[in-house]
């Protein structure tokens, strides 16, 4: 599978502009909604987390304020 690019454009025309290219080149494309790009945005940063690290069930109710 080859890699993918994703592009953010700053406004309306910007983004049409970019799709109506995108569609004469035959290159296929996706709009993500808000929520989409939240979750991605969540993914990345899920796989940089440090998970060499444990942390105690008490630790985390304690955190939360449970017990």
């Amino acid at each position: 599978m080859m890699e993918s690019l994703l592009v953010k454009p700053k406004d309306e025309a910007e983004l049409k502009l970019i799709s109506d290219l995108l569609k004469k080149m035959r290159i296929s494309t996706k709009l993500l909604s808000q929520e989409e790009q939240e979750d991605l945005g969540l993914t990345m940063l899920l796989k940089q987390t440090d998970r060499t690290q444990k942390v105690s069930r008490e630790d985390v109710l304690a955190k939360l304020g449970r017990k």
